[in-house]
């Protein structure tokens, strides 16, 4: 009787791992994060988030011990999490160099062969994987998900970047968040001046074009779809410098 109670236990332990393996994780840690330390202009307080490092460190070993399970997850649970991954482990990279002035400053830094930029940099770990942020944006993003709204998304911890949200993506309600960064970014003076006979863009439309040109739309289809200015035809597009410095 013992062995078969013992039995019993065991085959319960082994469904309950499973099942929990095959959940999406919860992103509430990096919520609360968010809402501590992003200001709804996003703004980020770095030593803010270098005080919490163990809080901060405890979601991302929470994702990469839950990798993106596309048999068992939907498509709005697998692009939350990558996307909350992508800016997670930016913040992550930015407070182990930090105090710096630019992101860019920190593949500078680096005498490894073939790492020249921090996004090149490989140190985050998805499930047995170890990557860097290049491939959480262009091999698994990009490469999985026909949304260009995404860029909107992914903060590289630049001014010029769009904001980073102060909360996290929610499956639930993801779609909502994407509409509402891809309008916010549109509307921000400072990253995109657009009006009806010129649009100063961000440089994001140029180097991301081929997302946005696709499937017969284009960067205007995009702009006329969530920017409260629409632009025709004749409308002239040029392209802003990039701003680097750290979005703090």
């Amino acid at each position: 009787m013992y062995k078969t109670l013992l039995l019993t236990i065991l085959h319960l332990i082994i469904l309950h791992t499973s099942f929990s393996q095959s959940l999406a994780p919860s992103h509430d840690l990096f919520n609360s994060l968010l809402k501590q330390h992003v200001t709804a202009e996003g703004k980020v307080d770095y030593k803010g988030f270098i005080k919490d490092s163990i809080t901060l460190n405890h979601y991302l070993k929470i994702l990469s011990n839950n990798p993106p399970d596309s048999k068992r997850w939907t498509r709005e649970e697998r692009m939350a999490y990558l996307i909350n991954a992508y800016n997670a482990f930016t913040v992550k990279l930015i407070i182990q160099h930090y105090p710096i002035k630019s992101i860019k400053d920190i593949g500078s830094s680096f005498q490894i062969p073939f790492v020249n930029t921090p996004w090149d940099i490989k140190f985050i770990r998805i499930g047995k994987e170890i990557v860097d942020l290049n491939a959480l944006e262009h091999g698994m993003l990009r490469k999985q998900f026909d949304d260009p709204r995404i860029h909107m998304a992914l903060v590289c911890a630049s001014k010029s970047c769009p904001i980073l949200l102060n909360e996290a993506y929610d499956p639930k309600r993801l779609n909502a968040q994407l509409d509402k960064q891809a309008k916010a970014f549109l509307a921000d003076p400072f990253r995109n001046q657009i009006n009806t006979s010129q649009a100063r863009l961000s440089m994001i439309f140029k180097w991301y074009g081929m997302d946005f040109n696709k499937g017969g739309k284009s960067v205007r289809t995009f702009i006329n779809t969530h920017s409260s200015v629409q632009l025709n035809p004749q409308t002239k597009i040029s392209y802003l410098d990039y701003d680097w410095a750290l979005n703090e």
